[in-house]
């Protein structure tokens, strides 16, 4: 599993472990495991005669872009510093200097030429955009062929929120310290990161047990994925009603029920209109006209995918006393209140624009702050909260909110949302934590569609049909 921590907690386990080491050890351990970074990047046989363009503001990111520069030089790489903060690194500029590295004062010849360039223009609390005067450089080191490394985070993104609120340099890779930070693995800020490496500098030993952020790996999903034993039967297994489609959406409650069968309970109740549909596609399935009371015994409800103007089951399934997953039209004018009295689990599984009706703001600012909108959520309604995207998060009143990191940008699709509540629910029906249960069925959801897609356009249907093989990519170990 991936942690992040904020920046205070982060400076705060700085702080206490920098207290037990001499001074500049902590900065030393970075820089090694910055440099090795580039050299590997810079490849076997290219490193001796590169040439590498440090961009160096003048916090502790600066510090060590010049120490990783130190390393760099006294391995034959041809090294220029771009000072472009305040003040740079006293004993880091004297280092570089000491080992061949020059210090230039017209970044953008340097900057043409490059193999590499580092970024160390602003640090973990940097806010607001770069500074009007880093832009043409961070423009000239992007438009460059060389491939541009971020130190801990990329110039520009907000380190705790994933926002980009200004300009913000583009990363090909991104080497960060100790632990990751909720903006590299969060959208926007997370586009601008590349590919993540992770440098130990023993931080580990002091950060706290839980995380603010989560990121589940396979293993952490095959731990949660039910298996059924030998007595298991399909009640055993749970059962998942489906109260989804209309006349006028028929196809979002085959999809629903597509999801949920393939989601390990052991049967699936349909309720509702478009039950002809359903068999058509599936006949294992438990068909009911409605109401919900009366189609039978479930384990959990998933309800609201293409219902429509006609939500008056959204009411009756809340009243139920097992979990229930409010997704698409079921989120529509949802009554906080009632959500907040339920004894059982709750999960909504909006997508901005709805997460920005429920919220009464724009989607615009659902998407520039994904993480406070879906924490909000969670609080105002006091349920699980799955906030699809380009950043699936998951959150609870309290606690980490997950992050999901698998998917791809052609699984938004019609209909594809409509397969990950079926499976959602399903989950919760075997008996999972409305965390665990959105969780896994967000990373089985996503891993469906690049196998699905492959690069290539996919609808919903392709992303259901990939599910058991996801399944079993997860589980095979």
């Amino acid at each position: 599993m991936r942690t992040a921590y904020t920046v205070e907690t982060v400076r705060a386990a700085e702080a206490e472990l920098m207290a037990t080491l001499p001074e500049g050890a902590l900065m030393q351990r970075a820089a090694a495991g910055l440099a090795a970074a580039c050299l590997s990047l810079l490849g076997r046989g290219h490193v001796y005669g590169a040439r590498v363009v440090l961009l160096v503001g003048s916090g502790d990111n600066g510090g060590d872009a010049l120490y990783a520069g130190v390393r760099l030089a006294r391995r034959g790489v041809g090294v220029s510093a771009v000072l472009l903060g305040e003040k740079a690194h006293e004993g880091g500029l004297a280092a570089l200097l000491a080992a061949g590295g020059r210090v230039v004062e017209d970044p953008f010849d340097v900057l043409a030429a490059a193999d590499l360039v580092l970024d160390g223009i602003t640090g973990i609390g940097g806010q607001g955009g770069l500074r009007p005067d880093a832009v043409p450089v961070a423009r000239a080191a992007r438009g460059s062929d060389a491939v541009v490394v971020a130190v801990d985070l990329p110039s520009g993104v907000d380190a705790d929120t994933g926002q980009v609120a200004g300009e913000a340099l583009r990363a090909d890779a991104t080497v960060t310290f100790g632990t990751y930070k909720p903006g590299l693995l969060i959208d926007p800020a997370r586009e601008y990161a590349g590919a993540l490496r992770l440098v130990d500098i023993g931080l580990g030993e002091v950060l706290p047990s839980v995380p603010d952020i989560e990121a589940l790996q396979h293993e952490d999903v095959a731990r949660m994925l039910p298996v059924p034993g030998a007595e298991s039967d399909k009640y055993r297994r749970g059962v998942v009603g489906v109260v989804a489609g209309s006349a006028r959406y028929p196809g979002a409650a085959v999809l629903a029920v597509t999801g949920a069968l393939w989601g390990g309970a052991g049967a699936v109740r349909y309720v509702g209109p478009a039950g002809d549909a359903v068999i058509a596609r599936h006949p294992e399935t438990l068909v009911h006209a409605g109401p919900p009371a009366k189609a039978g015994r479930v384990q959990a409800w998933v309800v609201g995918p293409g219902l429509g103007d006609e939500r008056s089951a959204v009411a009756e399934v809340l009243a139920s006393d097992v979990p229930v997953l409010v997704d698409a039209d079921g989120l529509r004018e949802l009554d906080a209140a009632l959500v907040r009295e339920r004894r059982a689990p709750t999960l909504l599984t909006p997508h901005a624009g709805e997460a920005a009706a429920l919220l009464g703001v724009s989607r615009e600012s659902v998407e520039a702050e994904r993480l406070a909108a879906v924490r909000e959520l969670a609080g105002r309604f006091g349920a699980t909260v799955l906030l699809k995207g380009s950043t699936t998060l998951v959150a609870e009143a309290s606690g980490p909110v997950r992050v999901n990191p698998t998917g791809t940008s052609w699984l938004a699709t019609a209909g594809s949302g409509d397969v990950l509540s079926g499976l959602a629910g399903s989950l919760l029906a075997t008996g999972l934590r409305a965390s665990d249960g959105a969780s896994a069925a967000a990373y089985l959801h996503g891993l469906a569609a690049r196998r699905a897609s492959g690069g290539a356009p996919i609808t919903a249907g392709d992303v259901a049909d990939a599910l058991p093989a996801a399944w079993r990519d997860v589980t095979s170990g």
